[in-house]
Parts: C-alpha cells; sequence; structure tokens
C-alpha cells in the first residue's frame, strides 16, 4: 500500500488532506485493514469543535468499536453523509472516504503530524515488517 504523499498521518491511524486552512479528514488503509468489515461511522456534527488528539468519534466494524483522534484542533465544516448509509466505502478506499472536514484554527499544527514516509516506517516498526 501506498499512502499519499500529500496527505498527514497520526500515530492512531487518521489522516488529513490539507487546503489552505481547511483539511478532510479520515483513517488509514492501515487501520481499515486492521478494523475488517466496516458497519459504522460516527462522526461529529457539523459545527462541532474537535481537538488535536482528542476524540471526535468512532468507527464500528464487525470486530471492534475503535475511537477517532483528531489530528488537528478546529471547527468541523461538513461530514460525509455517504458513510451513514455506506460506511464500507472506508474499507474500499481508505484514503479518499473522509470522514470530516475540519476549519483548522491554527494551519501549522497539520505539520507536526507524520509525512507518508514517516507514517509507513511507523507501521512497519509496530508491525515488525
Amino acid at each position: 500500500m501506498t499512502y499519499p504523499a500529500t496527505y498527514r498521518y497520526t500515530r492512531e491511524h487518521e489522516w488529513i488532506e490539507l487546503d489552505g486552512a481547511t483539511g478532510k479528514v479520515g483513517i488509514t488503509d492501515y487501520a481499515q485493514n486492521s478494523l475488517g468489515d466496516i458497519v459504522f461511522v460516527e462522526a461529529p456534527k457539523v459545527g462541532a469543535t474537535v481537538e488535536k488528539g482528542k476524540v471526535f468519534g468512532s468507527v464500528e466494524s464487525v470486530k471492534a468499536v475503535s475511537d477517532l483522534y483528531s489530528p488537528v484542533t478546529g471547527t468541523v465544516t461538513e461530514v460525509n453523509e455517504e458513510l451513514a448509509t455506506a460506511p464500507e466505502k472506508i474499507n474500499t478506499d481508505a484514503h479518499a472516504s473522509w470522514i470530516m472536514k475540519v476549519e483548522l484554527k491554527d494551519p501549522a499544527e497539520a505539520q507536526a503530524l507524520l509525512s507518508a514516509e514517516d507514517y509507513e516506517k511507523f507501521i512497519a516498526e509496530e508491525t515488525g515488517h
């Protein structure tokens, strides 16, 4: 799996794709693969404030429920309504299936996240591969 080089990543397996001061947030291919078949996505409401490193929702699979951690601090401007009826889209293409869009309080905050290369090294260390 190649991780998009333009995205930034967290050690909790979320990604963010930045567009100026706004970012789309989702979970990585590694995360969806570990979870298995996703059956439900709990996303925040539009207008909610999310905090870097804090839980903003969850993903439920046939195996478990996993909390989602925001990679940045900001305000939710949109949620991917498609996932309410088709959460399995994350399994099909995790890097295209965003969960929320966030207006960043401080766009520089995202620069502290992992690059694709660093994230791939992190996974290799975590899995021993």
